[in-house]
């Protein structure tokens, strides 16, 4: 049988069945037709030495690019790091989703879903010049509005998104978050609670979040970071990984430091999922994008097989999107080509500090919708 796509030579790696070895992948009608050895194609790519997985979702992007201050075009973001699924967490909230389903969502290459701001306007205020936090404001805290349009949009919203801390939520303090926890439990979806500076506490949003539920930022800088002074995590952050709560990266220009990230990883907390949170005042570094933070993880002692657990399947839970994070014949027709390229590499926190490291993940192509996709646009 001839497919549409062949990806031969490759090391297929899927989180979900457990397959890691080298063979073939084919695509056919835009879905997954076949693995294993000897496949035939029209178009025949040979991708030996790179790494065929799932196609990478990025959980925590900014992508409503021309609607919101802080938001990155989402193609040429996904071609520089293949990954087929773009998650945009509250960029916008349910006033602006329209023009961001229309404008944005529905001409993209790649797939777009969002966690919906339970702020009116989304994330409106994001700047080098402009800071405001959206949640300083409760009249914005659309209950009603945010319920509404997620029901709405069941394909393309799938969470509700919130901001607390100092910076974003100020003398509210934790109030937002007990709007947006009512808010998707009327909706029936999982919430991310983005965290900064106190108040609230890392361990008081932890004490708030429901199974399934995401907390954002999990490895920030100290102060309001994951562990104590003498280096163990939060009793309340181990709380809420045993009932079931997701601790997300989400590596920003705030958000990732290597002394937490230390800390945490040799308390043995590793994140739950690898996101990027990539925006416009990061893009250009610190996060860089989801491949580089991937590295990050690398670097700290997450094998490759867990990185790539962390950027597809586990995700995809998170989402309740069974069809996303991996590769079944007769699914959908997405795949992620990348490689491990040996080589030094200087990693960087948000802090500044660098950490040098002898490999790095990179980008060769993605396929969506059973077509191949050549990576572009790639960091230095």
């Amino acid at each position: 049988m001839t497919h549409d796509l062949v990806l031969t030579g490759g090391r297929v790696i899927d989180p979900d069945s457990g397959l890691d070895r080298v063979t073939d992948l084919a695509f056919a009608d835009g879905c997954v037709a076949a693995i294993g050895d000897g496949l035939d194609g029209a178009d025949m790519r040979d991708v030996s030495g790179a790494l065929v997985v799932p196609g990478l979702i990025d959980l925590h992007t900014h992508v409503y690019w021309g609607g919101t201050s802080l938001s990155v075009e989402a193609d040429d973001y996904a071609r520089r790091c293949a990954a087929t699924t773009l998650v945009d967490t509250g960029s916008a909230g349910p006033g602006n989703f329209p023009g961001f389903r229309a404008h944005v969502m529905a001409p993209a290459e790649v797939r777009i879903l969002s966690f919906l701001h339970i702020s009116f306007a989304g994330i409106y205020a994001f700047s080098p010049t402009v800071m405001v936090g959206e949640s300083l404001d409760m009249r914005l805290m659309a209950s009603k509005d945010v319920v509404a349009v997620a029901r709405d949009n069941p394909d393309t919203v799938v969470g509700i998104k919130v901001r607390v801390g100092r910076n974003t939520s100020g003398p509210n303090g934790i109030a937002p978050l007990d709007l947006a926890l009512e808010a998707a439990d009327r909706c029936g979806l999982p919430v991310m609670a983005h965290i900064d500076l106190a108040p609230p506490t890392y361990a008081e949003v932890c004490e708030k979040l429901r199974p399934g539920d995401v907390l954002t930022h999990c490895f920030r800088p100290f102060p309001n970071g994951p562990v104590d002074a003498a280096g163990a995590v939060h009793d309340a952050a181990l709380r809420a990984r045993d009932r079931g709560v997701l601790f997300d990266i989400g590596h920003g220009m705030g958000a990732f430091s290597w002394e937490s990230a230390r800390a945490a990883m040799a308390a043995g907390f590793m994140p739950d999922t690898i996101s990027s949170d990539v925006h416009v005042l990061c893009i250009d570094g610190p996060a860089w994008d989801l491949l580089r933070t991937m590295t990050k993880l690398m670097a700290l002692g997450m094998s490759l097989e867990q990185v790539i657990a962390a950027a597809t399947l586990t995700p995809a839970r998170a989402m309740r999107r069974d069809d996303l994070g991996r590769l079944a014949v007769g699914g959908v027709g997405e795949a992620s080509v990348i490689a491990v390229e040996d080589g030094p590499v200087e990693l960087e926190d948000v802090l500044g500090e660098t950490v040098a490291y002898d490999r790095s993940l990179r980008a060769r192509g993605m396929v969506i919708g059973g077509r191949f996709v050549e990576a572009a646009g790639q960091r230095p």
